[in-house]
């Protein structure tokens, strides 16, 4: 993932492949590219409209076919237990697909992820590039990140 040409690239692969239902936990530092390739999954779905941070105001939903996908950002929470005194639990449910930024600011609050993309910086400077893990830890995260890596097999030849 050395430029953001490339987590775009990546979101629009991963797009069609989240199915109702999933957690996607988005780890990294802030820069990292984590709003870019929500941004880059909407897009992939058809969502033509603005994509914005919801760090300021915790979750930024979004409707695409009747599929809601729904972007949360718990950066500015001091305390886990703020998931559950703004009500965000009743969110994660069978018809949407929910991407979490900073899930670790609301463990034990949080749903446990699907998939795990974890971003890293790969020098000092952001400018430097960056790498993008996938880490399924469900069955459901299984069979995506499957599809995935079939998708970037058949790309490759």
């Amino acid at each position: 993932m050395p430029d953001e040409a490339a987590t775009v690239a990546r979101g629009r692969e991963l797009a069609p492949l989240l199915l109702p239902g999933m957690v996607v936990w988005l780890n990294g530092d802030l820069g990292a590219g984590k709003t870019t390739l929500v941004r880059a999954l909407l897009r992939g779905v058809g969502y033509g409209g603005a994509v914005k941070s919801p760090t300021y105001t915790l979750v930024e939903s979004y409707v695409v076919s009747r599929l809601y996908w729904y972007h949360f950002d718990f950066y500015r929470f001091n305390e886990p237990e703020e998931f559950d005194g703004a009500g965000l639990g009743d969110y994660f449910r069978d018809d949407a697909v929910c991407l979490v930024e900073w899930p670790e600011k609301a463990i034990g609050y949080v749903p446990a992820a699907d998939l795990v993309l974890d971003f890293c910086f790969t020098d000092v400077s952001p400018e430097s590039g960056r790498e993008l893990a996938f880490i399924a830890s469900s069955e459901a995260g299984e069979k995506c990140l499957s599809a995935l890596q079939n998708y970037w097999s058949n790309a490759a030849n």
